[in-house]
């Protein structure tokens, strides 16, 4: 098959996780099913910019914002599909099959989420947010989304906010999200750092207030801010 997607990583300060997500994409390298790497730095301070350097990425540099990274990493794609995939996530192996079988369909489609933990916290937050995707239609950045570059566009694009991109997009995209029978297993460290509960209500009152109009500007501020006090 003609290599027809472009994946695009945000990335800040990701020298520790990005080793291995680089590594799960291979396999669509091998498949021919990948165009581009593209990797949208925002001012990394560590080996981040090398490490894609080295594997071949088309490196972006710009202010760190992931919804602004994102969009300029779109825009220097080249193919006719995108893949939007986080720094931290890594692919389960056979998600090129799944992402080749599912360009047939024309839509847009997400990853179920796993956590690379054990125990029944990170199987519980993993199975909230995999029916929260398939029962509202909202799956998070961190599941990985692949998308025809028409459709992507038609909605408007990724959104140029510092965070909540992932669900601004989502939300412009409802009715035509379809779940890929693969999962992608996202880093647990915040959850293990702040605790699992407390992280996911942290991010669940974030999401309600974003959805009832907060500015997403403020919205990361205080993310920020409540981190550093964890």
């Amino acid at each position: 098959m003609r290599a027809a997607l472009s994946v695009v990583i945000p990335a800040l300060n990701a020298e520790k996780a990005l080793p291995a997500c680089l590594a799960a994409l291979m396999e669509g390298l091998e498949a021919g099913l990948i165009r581009e790497l593209v990797v949208s730095d925002g001012g990394s301070g560590d080996a981040t910019v090398r490490i894609a350097e080295e594997v071949g990425a088309i490196v972006l540099r710009g202010p760190a914002s992931r919804g602004g990274q994102l969009r300029c990493g779109v825009a220097a794609a080249q193919g006719d599909w995108v893949m939007l995939l986080h720094a931290d996530t890594v692919l389960e192996p056979g998600w090129s099959e799944a992402v080749i079988a599912h360009m047939q369909t024309g839509g847009a489609g997400y990853f179920r989420l796993g956590f690379r933990a054990q125990g029944l916290a990170a199987t519980w937050v993993a199975g909230w947010a995999n029916r929260r995707a398939r029962w509202f239609g909202l799956p998070y950045g961190d599941q990985g989304l692949v998308v025809p570059r028409a459709v992507l566009e038609a909605a408007g694009g990724v959104p140029d906010i510092p965070l909540m991109e992932d669900v601004a997009l989502v939300r412009a995209l409802r009715g035509q999200l379809r779940a890929l029978p693969v999962t992608a297993r996202t880093s647990a460290e915040r959850y293990e750092t702040e605790g699992w509960f407390r992280r996911g209500r942290r991010n669940l009152w974030l999401l309600c207030r974003y959805l009832c109009g907060a500015d997403p500007a403020r919205l990361e501020q205080d993310y920020r801010r409540s981190g550093r006090r964890s």
